[in-house]
């Protein structure tokens, strides 16, 4: 898929950029010189408070409402990056959810559907379209996938999250082989992992104070921040990391 280019910056992709480590990796990308969109699900005033920051100081950004368990919307998504920029150069797969913490026993189908579908078929979705405008194969030229994983693919989340686990280990997977397909095409693609982070996520979980009971179990003995999270996928983005690809990267204090 050929475009014809309307900015001259590269172009980042951030899904769920309207909070948290989205908003932060939009916040950084700006900094270092890219025109961002982002999409936002449900935070319309936190959407709009955002690009408006970040318009008055220079950037170019837009943001626009998607559901990317939706594959419709995120048809419409690409779409509107396309007819807004002319151009991808990276995509950041952020968007994701969480329920209320549960036993595996007390799951139901409806649940599963939710996690699942946020995390894991959102993710293929955005990245099949990201691949379809960056692959040398579809006249591209290149570019990065970040996908942002969790260390609860590893840790399992018991009595928590199982289900939210499981769909970021799916999230590992489709890094690791979509790394292959794609690595001669002129595309790179890798995930970050993060650990304990201060976001809103411990409170849709109904745990608002999820970090404080947990964090003696870090070795580096505190939770993390969003920028610290974004550094990180903003170097996989990067020319820095341009020998790395399937690789899950790590951002959690060493648990």
């Amino acid at each position: 898929m050929k475009l014809s280019p309307r900015s001259d910056r590269p172009v980042l992709l951030v899904t769920g950029g309207s909070r948290g480590i989205g908003a932060a990796v939009v916040r950084g990308a700006v900094a270092r010189g890219w025109a961002v969109a982002f999409s936002w699900r449900e935070r319309e005033a936190a959407a709009r408070a955002l690009v408006d920051e970040l318009s008055a100081a220079g950037a170019e950004v837009f943001a626009q409402q998607a559901d990317v368990a939706v594959e419709a919307e995120v048809l419409a998504l690409f779409a509107a990056v396309d007819a807004h920029f002319g151009r991808l150069d990276g995509l950041v797969n952020n968007a994701g959810l969480l329920e209320r913490q549960a036993r595996v026993e007390q799951m139901d189908a409806a649940r599963l559907q939710r996690v699942l579908g946020a995390n894991v078929v959102g993710s293929f979705l955005c990245a099949r379209e990201a691949v379809r405008r960056l692959s040398t194969r579809h006249g591209g030229r290149g570019g990065a996938i970040v996908n942002l994983s969790s260390r609860a693919a590893r840790l399992g989340a018991a009595n928590e999250y199982v289900d939210y686990a499981a769909a970021k280990a799916a999230v590992d997977t489709l890094t690791l082989g979509l790394a292959r397909e794609v690595g001669a095409e002129g595309i790179r693609v890798n995930a970050v992992a993060p650990g304990l982070i201060d976001t809103e996520i411990h409170a849709s979980g109904g745990e608002p104070g999820r970090i404080a009971r947990l964090q003696s179990a870090v070795p580096l003995g505190r939770g993390g921040q969003p920028e610290e999270v974004a550094e990180a996928v903003l170097w996989l983005l990067s020319e820095a990391a341009s020998y790395v690809t399937g690789s899950v990267l790590d951002v959690a204090g060493g648990r």
